[in-house]
């Protein structure tokens, strides 16, 4: 293991993995372990503890990898911030970068390696599918595949069928050359949303160019009791963060964010019905309605939450044996394969 001093003496990887982290130092530690596990060699893993934590220092510590660099921030900066401050560590050509609570299969960087060698762009940027855990099941997603021809907010909110959720291009699937990261940096001081923010201004890069390898190569955690600024109900960010974006958004898409994020989050605050009116005005009149859309505003509006929850527990448990989004892999046999490479 590397202290953040000696960085500078390391001759330059082929990639970097960058790792935010504060007071999960259990969790952080498999996130880590994952990586060190990768079928591909030719790596860096920078693990930026954001603020003091002594508990999590202590375990990353416990590694005897000379790949592993800790970079021990004095004062906390915010998730955003502590990738940046990551990337300005890295020496990689490529970064890569994987959330704390979630993990990697041991082909996520050989895949995508591969598919970024052959990409003819100036910049471009890979995503993957991923295995979706819960309590209760796994499931892979995004269940809808990448079309280039399309605006990556379309695919980033709109969604085919409704039930696939928001699970398209998260941070721990990003892969990209470093130099964009330097010239586009995550947005400091943002509560949530860093990937879809990065994701939309990113998109504006001449050169820029967005792919997805449709394997499922990583592992998210969801829905397991945890703190996590991403499941916060704040209804108004979100709403006020959308209309700062609104230029990068297609007027379906923002639709599709208004119904999905901002009323769903209305919603389980108890926001009340003047929050409902903003949401359903902007909905209709600043973006373009759709029936998917429609159905999804009127779900969260309209239908009590005790039958939604009902609704939800059913459908997970029916998921949990029935829920096959790959046409090449039964649940048993996704399960199965993911606990072999484990």
């Amino acid at each position: 293991m590397q202290s953040a001093e000696t960085q500078s003496a390391k001759s330059a990887v082929c990639v970097s993995v960058v790792i935010p982290t504060h007071n999960r130092p259990e969790l952080v530690v498999k996130a880590v372990a994952s990586v060190l596990r990768q079928d591909f060699e030719d790596f860096q893993v920078i693990v930026v503890i954001d603020g003091e934590d002594q508990k999590t220092l202590c375990n990353l510590q416990a590694f005897s990898d000379p790949r592993l660099t800790i970079v021990d921030l004095a004062i906390s900066v915010g998730g955003a911030e502590a990738r940046n401050v990551g990337v300005r560590a890295a020496s990689g050509e490529w970064v890569a970068f994987l959330d704390d609570d979630d993990e990697w299969l041991p082909r996520k960087l050989s895949r995508q390696i591969v598919a970024a060698r052959r990409s003819k762009a100036s910049w471009p940027v890979f995503s993957s599918r991923m295995i979706v855990r819960t309590p209760v099941q796994e499931s892979v997603r995004p269940i809808r595949s990448y079309d280039p021809r399309t605006s990556l907010s379309d695919f980033l909110f709109c969604r085919r069928p409704l039930k696939d959720g928001p699970f398209a291009m998260q941070t721990s699937t990003l892969l990209m050359r470093r130099e964009l990261m330097l010239a586009v940096p995550f947005r400091s001081g943002l509560a949530r949303h860093h990937d879809w923010d990065w994701l939309l201004r990113a998109e504006r890069v001449p050169g820029a160019e967005f792919a997805t390898v449709d394997e499922p190569l990583v592992i998210y955690r969801a829905e397991d009791g945890r703190e996590s600024v991403g499941r916060s109900h704040d209804w108004e960010f979100s709403m006020k963060w959308s209309a700062d974006m609104r230029g990068f958004f297609t007027p379906k898409a923002y639709s599709w964010f208004l119904a999905t994020e901002c009323a769903s989050r209305a919603v389980k605050s108890k926001a009340g019905a003047k929050a409902y009116a903003e949401i359903v005005w902007r909905f209709v009149f600043d973006g373009r309605p759709s029936l998917g859309s429609l159905i999804m505003l009127s779900a969260f509006l309209v239908c009590p939450p005790g039958i939604r929850a009902g609704m939800h527990r059913l459908k997970r448990k029916k998921g949990h044996q029935k829920d096959a989004p790959l046409p090449y892999a039964r649940p048993n046999d996704l399960q199965n394969r993911v606990r072999m490479e484990l």
